[in-house]
């Protein structure tokens, strides 16, 4: 747990407004693009460069970062399609894994494993992990979280502590229905609960070790925690609830 604090935020727009009651962040990417040097940044490879100039380009820093970090990530949702997604074989992940990723471990970096788009339903990441081998794995699972419910969320949750046995961090969390098309939810009431609801159970179970509210894109207008300078209702809600916590 960065900082003995769970909570962070995937993305940097609401660092300053969160404060002190988070953490960490990470930003896709492996470049800080905040002054902040009150929260952890987690290095991120997002993808192998092949999905254009963006992903290219977020290879191209990852590779050439030249201070170790407390923590490093990669890759983001390699079982899905692109834009949205870095859409990599696990064949093709493993060697650039094993050649970008894993030497962080020698130079004291804690690794964070590949994020999963399809969470409980994947088959991805454990033809990733033999491939890799058992010598360059991963110290921490990543998660992403997009039910509408907390048995949703359970669901997840025991899927990967079961089968990795890794401590868990929970680097996307959103209201959606992912079982019918990636519908995000569109009802502040219901939003509301959902991030009060789940903050609760992340914080009160032991293998979640930190969580991020997420803030990326294909959300719908309610869920997003920023708009025009200041916190929506929704991101005022994260604030409260982990403010009871930290």
């Amino acid at each position: 747990t960065p900082n003995g604090i769970k909570a962070g935020a995937s993305g940097t727009d609401t660092l300053e407004l969160f404060g002190s009651h988070i953490s960490w962040f990470w930003n896709y990417g492996s470049t800080r693009d905040s002054d902040s040097t009150n929260h952890i940044f987690v290095p991120t490879l997002w993808g192998n460069g092949q999905q254009g100039e963006q992903d290219s380009s977020r290879l191209w820093n990852f590779e050439n970062m030249n201070c170790t970090p407390q923590y490093v990530q990669g890759f983001y949702e390699a079982d899905c399609l692109p834009p949205m997604s870095s859409a990599i074989d696990p064949a093709v992940a493993a060697p650039l894994w094993l050649s970008t990723v894993a030497p962080w471990k020698n130079k004291g970096a804690l690794l964070i494993s590949p994020g999963m788009c399809k969470q409980a339903d994947e088959d991805w990441l454990t033809p990733f992990k033999n491939a890799i081998g058992d010598g360059a794995m991963w110290d921490i699972t990543s998660i992403h979280i997009n039910k509408v419910d907390m048995a949703g969320a359970k669901k997840d949750i025991d899927h990967y502590w079961n089968t990795y046995g890794k401590p868990i961090w929970v680097t996307e969390f959103a209201c959606v229905d992912d079982q019918n098309g990636f519908t995000p939810c569109t009802d502040q009431g219901q939003i509301n609960q959902y991030i009060n609801d789940i903050v609760d159970l992340m914080e009160n179970d032991s293998r979640i070790y930190a969580y991020s509210m997420s803030e990326g894109m294909g959300l719908g207008d309610v869920w997003p925690p920023y708009k025009d300078g200041q916190l929506t209702e929704s991101g005022r809600t994260y604030l409260n609830a982990i403010s009871k916590y930290h």
